[in-house]
């Protein structure tokens, strides 16, 4: 059966056992990915899966089922299995059943269908062949990847809700390595948007660059010094310290920024924005994992905590509307948050104007050891680096070898400007270069 048809087959199975109060979420998707290693195929892999949670309300219980088998006969035992887990469970939980009202918009697809394994194949080796070519000191262990999926989400319930969204999107990575004497270097680049929009030649060319700047990469010496991050590197630690925002989090003490709203937690010049249809993003959605109608908003706005992120069940605790950032990682899933696009609005300042304003110090271009050098709790984080001496005002030596050590809430304080160049990382995380200043390094 396809899903229209098991879902129809869903709520007749629903009406026959009395069930007024429920909802289905399913999803299905298709991805394709290809690694190329010298000059063959090292790794093919295709997947498609499709799943459906049944949840319901019975009585004051909220019960849940979830299947892969789209049949009639499923349809009904997996009504079945959901009205048993409700009278299983112990937990007095409130259920939530989103109510008929919000003003959805509709998805302007961007990114066209999922490419053939075939034309991913061919750009990958492609890509391969670029990086090749871009330096003769590239060598073995070189390594192309492109990926892809389309992923399909629907929710409806008996509230009178009936939503759907698709998206798809194409991921392209390069993964150069330069030989310089008896040393090895890496670098990487990675884009994510539709195929054809790639431009494989660019791609090579900053992935190689990034390897080749690296060559004579020096130590550090331990001090406090002003720190440029550069936009990959404040997306990696905005994206590690994203669950202080959620208020499942707050809620459950695991997060600093209990009856912060209102305040400031941030320098004036920080804005961070969650946007679910963010222009550049390869992931736009319309409805969140309860189906509320997502929105962009300023969760920080110029150093003010506005809002935490909510899901139904977080709003109701904290006595506010849900911002529509219910998560279901899957379809099998309970009920989380996560935000969607979540980025530090970009400043006016370029880059080249964030070294001079540091004059002296480091700028910082990629962060390591993001899982276990951070405590999202107490926001304290030690992570190991690289970059670049900033001297006079100008990008001088590269550097390696050393951490940066703060605590995310007093950094975010400590921000002195934010450079214009926004950067998204994984399709979901971004910044523009930040100037921070009296961060902790420890070097030689």
């Amino acid at each position: 059966m396809i899903y229209q048809e098991f879902k129809e087959a869903v709520i007749g199975a629903a009406g026959a056992r009395g069930i007024t109060e429920y909802e289905i979420y399913y999803t299905e998707s298709e991805s394709v990915s290809v690694e190329i290693f010298k000059e063959e195929v090292k790794g093919y892999s295709t997947e498609s899966s499709l799943g459906m949670c049944f949840r319901c309300v019975v009585g004051e219980r909220a019960g849940y089922a979830s299947t892969e088998n789209l049949t009639a006969e499923e349809a009904v035992s997996l009504v079945a299995r959901a009205v048993e887990n409700a009278s299983s469970i112990e937990s007095d939980k409130k259920a939530f059943i989103h109510k008929k009202g919000d003003g959805y918009v509709t998805l302007q697809e961007t990114n066209g269908n999922l490419p053939s394994g075939a034309e991913m194949v061919e750009a990958a080796l492609a890509l391969q062949k670029k990086l090749y070519q871009a330096d003769s000191r590239i060598v073995d262990g070189t390594q192309a990847y492109l990926g892809g999926g389309s992923e399909k989400y629907a929710l409806y319930n008996s509230n009178g809700l009936d939503l759907e969204d698709r998206i798809s999107y194409t991921q392209c990575m390069a993964f150069p390595i330069v030989k310089d004497g008896e040393e090895m270097y890496n670098g990487s680049a990675d884009k994510m948007g539709a195929l054809q929009d790639f431009d494989l030649d660019a791609i090579a060319a900053e992935a190689v660059e990034d390897a080749v700047s690296t060559i004579g990469a020096e130590g550090v010496a331990s001090g406090k010094y002003s720190v440029v991050f550069s936009g990959k590197a404040m997306a990696q630690l905005l994206m590690t310290f994203s669950s202080v925002f959620s208020a499942e989090e707050v809620q459950k003490g695991l997060s600093l920024l209990r009856d912060k709203e209102g305040e400031k937690i941030a320098a004036d010049c920080v804005t961070i924005v969650d946007d679910p249809r963010y222009p550049d993003s390869v992931i736009k959605r319309t409805f969140d994992g309860e189906g509320v109608a997502t929105y962009s908003k300023n969760v920080v706005e110029n150093g003010t905590l506005n809002t935490l992120l909510h899901n139904m069940a977080t709003a109701e605790k904290a006595g506010v509307k849900s911002t529509g950032n219910a998560s279901k990682p899957s379809y099998s899933s309970v009920v989380g948050i996560s935000p969607f696009t979540f980025y530090i609005k970009p400043g006016e300042s370029a880059k080249e104007e964030l070294f001079a304003k540091a004059g002296k110090g480091i700028y910082v271009t990629d962060l390591a050891g993001l899982h276990a050098g951070a405590n999202a709790v107490t926001g304290d984080f030690s992570l190991a680096a690289t970059g670049f001496l900033l001297e006079d005002g100008r990008k001088g030596k590269p550097v390696k070898g050393f951490a940066v050590a703060d605590n995310f809430f007093t950094f975010l304080k400590k921000v002195m400007c934010v450079g214009e160049d926004l950067e998204l990382r994984h399709g979901r995380f971004g910044s523009p270069s930040v100037l921070v200043e009296d961060i902790t390094v420890g070097g030689k």
